[in-house]
């Protein structure tokens, strides 16, 4: 997977296996994960049984009780805007990596190099060059050809491009070379910060508003066939578990950080 390794004291994914919550679960197809029927479109869809790469319980199959399909053939449960919008979920985790990194950073504690490295990696990898990649590939051509939100699209594509100038940073600075001094500290933070500050309302402009708008754009049976060169491309580059296998070198980092437990973010009232 694009040459990540696992960071110190993180919890190791066993090979062939999937890391759900505290323990490994039989490795699953993305499209399992989504929702997408397996089978190509006028077949029923298989039952959703596999467990989910965030340890919550498998959702119903399509339909009744019996899993037994109720709508058209043409219908698609998940869309590719739905899978990007997914993918937006590793981003979030990533950007709360950084603001916790900033939160040490600013109360003059040691910089998470490892951690925040580890974390630029995955938004380098996963996010840039792949997420980014399908959009810019995908999504931006057919709503400039529509003539739908250009303007948007243009500036959602000028941030692609500062975001990697400013990921980069966040490589370099945390890298191998040791720990960066005041100066490297106080430019890392300003880093994350405009990277955070810039995405946040990227991929919310995005969800609530392009991919809703390229789904209208495309037929039910032209979603389903970029729904498999999405898979396609994904197993390609990241093997056969890869969005899972994100989920869990993200969880990892949290681990690391002691940011996992999702409980410490309730604030008391």
């Amino acid at each position: 997977m694009g040459g990540g390794t696992a960071i110190e004291h993180g919890e190791a994914v066993t090979a062939g296996m999937d890391v759900v919550g505290d323990s490994p679960s039989p490795a699953v197809r993305r499209r399992d994960l989504l929702g997408l029927p397996v089978l190509a479109l006028g077949a029923a869809a298989d039952p959703r049984t596999a467990a989910r790469a965030d340890g919550a319980d498998p959702s119903p199959a399509p339909g009744g009780p019996s899993g037994e399909e109720t709508g058209s053939p043409e219908e698609v449960p998940v869309t590719p805007p739905e899978d990007l919008m997914r993918e937006h979920g590793v981003l979030k985790r990533v950007l709360l990596v950084y603001r916790e990194g900033m939160r040490r950073i600013g109360r003059g504690e040691r910089v998470p190099s490892r951690e925040l490295h580890e974390g630029a990696r995955v938004i380098r990898e996963f996010i840039e060059q792949y997420h980014e990649e399908n959009e810019e590939k995908h999504v931006f051509p057919r709503l400039r050809q529509a003539g739908r939100l250009t303007g948007t699209v243009d500036t959602l594509q000028l941030q692609h491009q500062r975001g990697r100038v400013l990921t980069g940073r966040i490589l370099r600075a945390t890298g191998p070379s040791g720990a960066p001094g005041a100066w490297t500290r106080r430019r890392l933070v300003a880093d994350m910060a405009a990277f955070v500050r810039m995405y946040e309302p990227h991929e919310a402009r995005e969800d609530t508003v392009v991919f809703p708008a390229f789904r209208d754009l495309l037929p039910p049976r032209e979603l389903l066939e970029l729904s498999e060169v999405f898979e396609e491309d994904e197993h390609r580059r990241f093997g056969p578990n890869g969005f899972a296998d994100m989920v869990n070198r993200v969880a990892d980092i949290e681990k690391n950080l002691g940011i996992h437990d999702l409980a410490r973010f309730t604030p008391r009232v």
